[in-house]
Parts: structure tokens; sequence; C-alpha cells
């Protein structure tokens, strides 16, 4: 098989997320496990999920990023020991971890928490053995291109941007005493602020949501980056949910691979906007940002939303049917609906015909079993409804 180009490096932070990113293209796939990765508030991963991982043929690199203490060293090496094999690299900064990858023999990538920003950086890890580097996201394209040169490297293309440096963020252990740098940010960011003096005087900002940056997305101007020498474009997102990844890990697969027109970039534009974003901003790729990057909205901005209404029963693959049992509401032809499941992934598609008791039915309601042409789900798999957030 002819290898790609640009590698794709796609979220997970559970088996229906890891399994809608192989569907939809990725290369490779990111994760943590319960600890000591920057994600801990995800549902993250267990020893026993990694032997269900070696059925897919992707790269598998193990995220562990965070800030480790002396006290933990020992528990790391256990870890790193148990891992072997089942990996293809560990994305890592600490020297500790660093050392125990190359004790043991696992090629390891450097993360963005090292916040790599100039060649001398580069050549000293790759000196170290790193195989690639995640670089800081302050840089523009212009810098990426050279340290590209030196060393395989690896930028973010979509998703979260933090007002910190490279995410090394305290606001959240000041406020919360839970650390951003032990994978515990409680995004105090995103929430609106009113400036007030000693005196209780109110100072009226034209934006209240000072320190939340929009998401960034490269797609406007993808081939800029493509030509910047970037190996792995990197997908932020191991929070975000199954059809998070399943939506933004097939545009930029299919933007990697060609040449898009505008009118194709703009169809591609309005499917991410389908889920979740802050709005949207080229970081620091094609300049220094200003206050225009900063969003003027708490939560997404898509106007797309799920409402969980049922559970599949059954599947029949000879006729390509689903059984749900309906939990709430109505379902009806024309309906849009998702499932979901960790072996299944994300599915979705538009409800045709509806039978209930082999009778077509107008609509299924609460308590009803009824069945419908779908791809490939499974039993148990949960059914969401699509909406317009209006319309709730």
């Amino acid at each position: 098989m002819k290898k790609k180009k640009h590698e794709l490096m796609a979220p997970a932070g559970n088996m229906a997320s890891f399994i809608a990113a192989v569907e939809a293209g990725a290369d490779s796939i990111y994760f943590g496990l319960n600890k000591f990765n920057m994600r801990d508030s995800a549902k993250n991963f267990t020893l026993s999920d990694l032997k269900k991982m070696q059925e897919y043929n992707v790269k598998k690199y193990l995220t562990l990023n965070t800030i480790i203490y002396d006290n933990e060293i020992k528990k790391v090496e256990k870890l790193i020991k148990k891992v072997k094999g089942k990996i293809d690299a560990i994305i890592c900064w600490d020297i500790s971890i660093i050392k125990l990858c190359k004790k043991y023999k696992i090629p390891f990538h450097i993360s963005t928490q090292a916040s790599v920003s100039n060649s001398e950086e580069a050549k000293y890890y790759k000196k170290l053995g790193a195989k690639k580097i995640t670089l800081a996201r302050e840089l523009s394209s212009k810098q990426i291109k050279k340290i590209s040169k030196i060393v395989p490297v690896s930028c973010f293309c979509h998703g979260a941007l933090c007002v910190s440096v490279s995410g090394r963020c305290f606001t959240s252990q000041f406020l919360h005493c839970k650390s951003a740098n032990r994978g515990l940010c409680q995004h105090p960011c995103r929430k609106e602020y009113t400036i007030t003096d000693e005196e209780g005087n109110k100072l009226k900002l034209k934006n209240n949501f000072i320190m939340s940056a929009k998401d960034l997305c490269t797609l406007p101007f993808i081939e800029k980056m493509k030509k910047a020498g970037i190996q792995e474009f990197k997908i932020e997102g191991r929070n975000r949910n199954p059809e998070y990844v399943k939506t933004v890990t097939e545009v930029y697969r299919e933007a990697l691979d060609k040449k898009l027109t505008k009118k194709r970039k703009d169809e591609l534009l309005k499917k991410l906007k389908t889920v979740y974003n802050r709005k949207f901003s080229s970081g620091f790729y094609l300049g220094l940002p200003t206050s225009d990057d900063l969003t003027d909205i708490e939560g997404s901005n898509t106007k797309i939303a799920k409402k969980i209404i049922g559970k599949v029963t059954n599947y029949y693959k000879k006729i390509n049917v689903a059984e749900m049992i309906i939990w709430t509401g109505k379902v009806k032809k024309g309906n849009n609906l998702i499932i979901i499941g960790n072996k299944t992934g994300v599915k979705e598609l538009k409800i045709g015909r509806i039978e209930s008791q082999h009778k077509e039915i107008k609509e299924g309601r609460k308590g009803q079993r009824i069945a419908f042409k779908s791809p490939l789900v499974r039993k148990n798999d949960y059914v969401y409804k699509k909406f317009r957030k209006k319309n709730f």
C-alpha cells in the first residue's frame, strides 16, 4: 500500500471515538490511559482496551505528557513495561519518561507541552532519540518549515486553543485546585468575565470572554500547511464526542488527500460547523492572533445537537435492519439519527420506512419497538436524534 504523504492523527477518549476515527480515515490515533495524560477528565482507556485496539490497522500513540513527580516514576515504569509491543510510540516530554522509553526501546514523540519553538530545541530532542516532535502552537507556517527540515514534525490542524503558552496554565489550579498540567483543567478561561476595581467600579468590555480563544481551523489554508513540511496533522479533541471525531477526521482526510476547490472547501467548512466549535481562528500560523481570535460565546457555536432517544435491541445482518426500543420522544420518516457504540463507532442515517410488529407505521412512540434500514450497528448501541437547536 502506498504510504500517504501526510499522516492524519485523530484523538480518542473511548472506544466509540477510536473506531469512529479509524473508519473516518485516520492514520494514527492518540489516547490516554487512566493516568499521566493531559486529559485526565476524559474517559480514557484501560490496559485491556489495548488488546481490542490491535484488531485495527492504525498506528497507536499513547500520551504520557503530564508533569511527573518522584513518587510516580516507578508507577510509570510499570505502565511502560505493560504497554510495550501494544503501541507504536509514546507521546511525552518529561525527561524521566524519555529515559524509560529508551530503556525499554519504545519509540517516543515529543509532546507540544515541551513548547519546541526553534531549530536548536529540535536538534536536542532529535539527539535524544525522538522520532517526531509536536511543535509549539505558537509558531507560524514559515517557522515550522525551517524546523521540519531537521526532524519529522507534527502540528495541530484543528481543535481547541488555549491562551496560555502550549496550554501550560495555572488558572484552574488557583481557582479550583485542579492543575491543567496534571490533565485536570476545569477551563475557567471559557467563562464570561467582568473587570471590577477595588472600589467596585466595573469596566464594560466589548467582549467578556477575554481569555477564551476560538477553535483552530486550518482548512481554509490547508495547502499552505502542506507546503510547510508538516509530516503529521493532529486533531485536538480527546474530550470531544465520537461524532465530532468522525466529522473532523473525515474533513481533514479529504483535505490532505486532495487539492480542494473553493466550492468543496466551503462545503467542508460548513460540515465542520455542524459539530462542536467556538467559532474558528487561524491560530499563529498566518501571523500573531488578535482580539478577533477570541470567541464571544460560551459553549459551542454549532446549531446542531443530539438527544438520546433509545437503544438498539437487535440487528438483522441479512436484511440490514436495526430494531430499537424508544425511551423518549417520537421517531418518524425523515428523522436524522446517530447510533453510537464501542464496537460500532458512529453511524449516521436518515430514517426511511418504519415498521413495528412487521407492519409499516407513520411514527414510533415512547415504549415502542421499531425497525428500520440501517448500516451495521449492534445490540445495546445508543440511539440519538439530531436536532437544530432552535427546535429544542
